[in-house]
């Protein structure tokens, strides 16, 4: 991990060193873009979230507080809405040309499914994708993952175990 520089703010009754908004981006910036690839399945939608959610959290950086959590669980909850926003305006888009253009099929450009592994990941449901990627792909602990999903720690947990569990099954049936 990459040092991060600091600038120590006080707050009424607690001296804090504040990273800079220029180091969490260096140190964070692959992470974000790695769980958002993981969310969406496609590297170019994962850039342009990428793009905007370091957008939106640089206009945001002046409420970001390093006694609440880390930047990284910080900066994955911009990059989730962000994602969830994508989605919404997605399904918003195809309910709209289905009404209109019914015949046509919207192809979707794959990111997932070129190894064993990338198969198996596509066919767990986006809530397990989403759990493994917080969970094992950005190392947050069971408590701030579950803060990010809106979830209790004991259901984030259980997620993780049967999604992990189905993923081992898709992953043994591959090889077989």
């Amino acid at each position: 991990m990459k040092a991060v520089n600091a600038v120590t703010t006080s707050w009424p009754g607690l001296h804090v060193d504040r990273p800079t908004f220029a180091s969490v981006v260096e140190a964070e910036l692959d992470a974000v873009h790695r769980y958002l690839v993981f969310l969406t399945g496609n590297r170019a939608v994962a850039e342009d979230l990428t793009g905007e959610t370091f957008e939106k959290a640089f206009r945001a950086w002046r409420r970001f507080d390093p006694r609440r959590g880390t930047a990284r669980a910080w900066l994955c909850a911009i990059a989730r809405s962000a994602a969830l926003d994508h989605f919404r305006a997605e399904e918003r888009r195809r309910r709209r040309e289905e009404r209109y253009a019914p015949s046509t099929s919207g192809a979707q450009d794959p990111e997932l499914g070129t190894t064993a592994l990338d198969g198996a990941l596509a066919q767990l449901s986006p809530a397990e994708r989403e759990v493994v990627a917080l969970r094992v792909l950005l190392d947050l602990d069971g408590p701030t993952a579950a803060r990010l999903l809106g979830i209790r720690p004991s259901a984030c947990s259980t997620r993780l175990s049967r999604a992990l569990r189905r993923l081992e099954e898709l992953m043994r049936d591959a090889r077989d």
